[in-house]
């Protein structure tokens, strides 16, 4: 069986497995949240002590702290703007159970998971690199001008370009992805959850590297950014705002970039 038991409408969920997805992608989200709010404060807290004004050395230790953080943010930034395709997912496969073949969907989040880990270790080696190349604060914040308003630029001129357009349609289309990129059993489960978890960190990778821009552990900026991610996918208009939103960016940093060379 190659293609879902359904079509590009997507077939309803019980009420009560939606409730249960929600509470667990909830529950999931809330302990990432949890962790960055402790985790940002106790940061905070050494820096008014005068204790962390050192950016602290790359042991093997201190890659595996920033890449657990890493990893959280990510889930905790990430998991809320996939909930419509877990649901409409969850909504296929319980149909599919019905005809004899199980698609389990923990399999596809786990596929999700895997891929915005992996971009997790791929954020933490830069990480480590920009604080070798003394371009990051102890906050984790850019410290050279030139470098954040380069940032904000390629971050602004990427959201007008076909690849982040293409990323973003079959994100905000789950029935259309499913239907195309159907798999049966929890191998094609797995499969399907990476190949969604590609399209999405096509579609958000230079948001993520702003991070950097706004700082790191910065709870204000970690919260914007997960708000626009959702909203850019969900809005009737989130393709053009999100358009909108590079062109802002791109003017925002050349004016950054500019008064950086100048003065």
């Amino acid at each position: 069986m190659s293609q879902p038991p359904v079509t590009l409408s997507a077939p309803s969920l019980p009420l009560r497995d939606r409730l249960t997805i929600l509470a667990i992608l909830g529950v999931i989200s809330l302990l990432c949240w949890v962790y960055l709010i402790q985790m940002s404060s106790g940061m905070g807290v050494m820096m008014m002590s005068g204790s962390m004004m050192e950016i602290p050395l790359w042991t093997s230790s201190y890659f595996s702290a920033m890449l657990l953080m890493w990893v959280i943010m990510m889930i905790g930034m990430m998991i809320p703007s996939a909930i419509p395709m877990v649901l409409i997912f969850a909504a296929v496969a319980r149909r599919a159970e019905g005809q004899g073949t199980h698609v389990p969907t923990y399999a596809f989040v786990l596929g999700y998971v895997i891929i915005w880990s992996l971009f997790s270790l791929a954020a933490t080696l830069a990480q480590w690199y920009l604080d070798e190349a003394a371009l990051l604060s102890p906050m984790m914040v850019a410290n050279s001008p030139v470098f954040g308003a380069s940032l904000l630029l390629v971050a602004g001129l990427y959201q007008l370009t076909p690849m982040k357009n293409a990323c973003l349609k079959h994100c905000r289309s789950p029935a259309h992805f499913i239907a195309e990129k159907w798999k049966p059993g929890r191998l094609g489960a797995l499969q399907m959850g990476l190949e969604h978890g590609a399209f999405c960190l096509g579609c958000c990778w230079i948001l993520m590297g702003l991070l950097f821009f706004g700082g790191v552990m910065s709870l204000l900026w970690i919260a914007g950014i997960t708000l626009f991610v959702l909203l850019e996918k969900i809005i009737p208009h989130g393709i053009a705002g999100g358009r909108l939103a590079g062109v802002g960016m791109t003017l925002f940093g050349l004016v950054l970039l500019g008064f950086s060379l100048l003065f």
